[in-house]
């Protein structure tokens, strides 16, 4: 791709004197630095809207400026040595290992066709998002979104209103529906990587999941019933014929599928003392062997997978192409706004860190929610959550105990509120790829924030006063 080519050649502009680079210290940073990322934020907003033709041959180069704005300016004032080691562990540290697994996910839940003729009535619709709901827990969002989308939007290709189909859908499957485990979402991998407990965000946050989830079901039925009532909804010839029964094609990638969990799992479990450093960036074997691993996982996939199921279900790379494009230029935009908040109450954003603290010096986990979950909605829900974990304290062990209902805040404020934008959490913009690419005319990025204000920050509200008092 482009983008990684201009990227890649501004890098090497900073390479020299890498291994000296130190730590950005964001609190000598200004606002300024934040511009970059600002911009990438409003042009996906708005350059869809205004210019929708430019945007979709040329969205890539969009990204890559925004990220050359930031990174060019940053090697002269602080020097080729901290900009390139920025750059490099953006790269490897988090850039290539979350596409590596996003790419996995797509490739496998692609290869997996459920064949026949669903009929898209509000029950059946219902249904689905319960059982997205389920498996993101356990498959992540990323994979349950990518499993279920495609199926989902050929059951409604008869029906006149779609759109609020794939919205509750991100609010579902592609979120809330990931905050049970470590294998949900990242923000929770992340951790469990840091030393939280499998189990712990379950025996946690489960009441809150099973009301965020339960009352976005209902809600979603009502709306559903309420346009499946309405004349010429539904149309008189299925563009899906009925044909064989229902089934899986392409289940060699349920296998694959495991294999790609297990991979994740024992990145996760398994602690080596081998580690590579790669111009400051320290890269664990652990993580080595599960990226490759992801990496064959995708090309058994592709090779293993019949072309008729790869067709059957419209596979295209469009959408991970956007997402990778996009995603670039954010992980990089994002160095300095990360920086900043993670400097504290020293830095530009110290007011956003003293608000979570109590007069009396206590965490104050109605704060954490709404601070996780507003910075979530913007900026990348895993750094994120890993910025207010270290601001509560970083030691898991008080987390898990003394400081359980802050840990449980960040947490759903992480998984919860990533459904707020289109970018919040990735599978959300693979999702709105997907349907639009079939034909479904979404929201555009502030149309989806009208859906989001509206049904989830009342609940959102609600479940402050209930949980995070």
């Amino acid at each position: 791709m482009k983008i990684f080519r201009w990227l890649t050649a501004a890098a090497l502009c900073v390479l020299p004197g890498l291994a000296g680079a130190a730590d950005i210290d964001g609190s000598r940073l200004s606002l300024l630095w934040g511009v970059p990322f600002a911009g990438i934020l409003l042009s996906i907003a708005l350059v869809p809207l205004l210019a929708p033709v430019f945007w979709h041959h040329h969205f890539g180069k969009v990204a890559a400026a925004w990220g050359l704005a930031f990174l060019l300016p940053f090697a002269v004032v602080f020097g080729p040595a901290v900009a390139g080691a920025s750059f490099v562990h953006a790269l490897l540290a988090e850039y290539i290992p979350f596409v590596i697994l996003l790419t996995a996910l797509f490739a496998v839940s692609g290869g997996i066709y459920i064949r026949g003729n669903l009929h898209g009535s509000p029950a059946l619709n219902t249904a689905i998002l319960a059982i997205g709901a389920v498996l993101a827990s356990f498959m992540g969002t990323t994979g349950a979104s990518m499993l279920l989308i495609r199926p989902l939007i050929r059951a409604n290709d008869n029906r006149k209103h779609v759109a609020h189909v794939v919205v509750f859908f991100i609010f579902i499957v592609s979120n809330a529906g990931g905050s049970l485990t470590p294998l949900g979402d990242p923000p929770l991998f992340l951790g469990f990587l840091k030393g939280v407990d499998f189990f712990w965000t379950v025996a946690h946050i489960f009441q809150e999941t099973l009301f965020l989830v339960g009352v976005l079901l209902v809600l979603f039925y009502v709306l559903d019933s309420w346009y499946y009532r309405r004349g010429q909804e539904v149309r008189a010839q299925d563009p899906t014929p009925d044909t064989r029964a229902i089934g899986f094609d392409g289940k060699v990638n349920f296998a694959l599928l495991g294999a790609v969990v297990a991979l994740v799992l024992l990145s996760g479990f398994w602690k080596s003392p081998v580690v590579f450093n790669v111009a400051g960036t320290e890269v664990g074997l652990p993580g080595i062997v599960r990226d490759v691993g992801l990496v064959l996982v995708t090309l058994a996939s592709l090779w293993l997978t019949p072309k008729t199921v790869h067709a059957d279900n419209q596979f295209g790379w469009g959408p991970m192409q956007e997402v990778a494009k996009l995603f670039a230029g954010i992980f990089l935009t994002i160095i300095p706004v990360i920086a900043m908040l993670k400097a504290g109450v020293n830095g530009p954003f110290g007011a956003i860190v003293a608000a979570v603290t109590r007069s009396d010096g206590s965490p104050d986990p109605a704060m954490y929610f709404w601070a996780t979950g507003v910075l979530s909605s913007f900026l990348d829900n895993a750094p994120t959550y890993l910025v207010f974990f270290n601001t509560a304290g970083g030691d898991p062990a008080v987390l898990m105990t003394t400081l359980a209902p802050t840990l449980a805040a960040i947490s759903a404020g992480a998984v919860f509120m990533g459904a707020n934008t289109y970018i919040g959490n990735a599978p959300n913009l693979m999702v709105k790829a997907i349907a639009e690419d079939r034909g479904v005319k979404m929201p555009s990025f502030f149309g989806y924030m009208l859906w989001s204000c509206g049904v989830l920050v009342p609940l959102f509200i609600v479940m402050t006063f209930i949980w995070f008092r």
